[in-house]
């Protein structure tokens, strides 16, 4: 059953209308309307007075929105070895493909080298030389 708003003829208000399957055996036949405030019963969905839809007071604003919290800066995002160019991974490990020690992908590094985008087909950053 749905529920929508009607102006109801009987009662005279903007009320909700209860849908009701109307049966002849175990077979269904069509739905009749019943006005939810004074009982009122309409017998098919053309004689129903289904109220026009208005548009609906915008509660919230785009100003309401809360401020989006930036933690760290652009530059300083993304610089963990999941997102190096020598990170390599198989089902078995994950290294770097620099060293071949073993690795995480939040681990990180002085070597950090941006992976390419793979739409524009550049080549990765140069590696940044360690420091003893």
């Amino acid at each position: 059953m749905s529920t929508r708003e009607i102006d109801c003829t009987s009662c005279r208000s903007r009320t909700l209308v209860r849908a009701e399957p109307l049966y002849d055996g175990f077979r269904k036949t069509g739905e009749a309307y019943v006005c939810t405030a004074c009982g009122a019963r309409y017998a098919s969905a053309s004689e129903t007075p289904f109220a026009r839809s208005s548009a609906r007071p915008r509660v919230f604003t785009e100003h309401d929105l809360p401020e989006r919290i930036a933690v760290f800066g652009e530059d300083e995002r993304r610089h963990c070895c999941g997102w190096c160019a020598h990170f390599v991974v198989n089902p078995f490990s994950q290294r770097c493909g620099l060293t071949n020690r073993e690795t995480q992908a939040t681990d990180l590094c002085v070597r950090f080298a941006r992976k390419p985008d793979p739409s524009s087909g550049a080549a990765p950053e140069e590696a940044r030389p360690t420091s003893p």
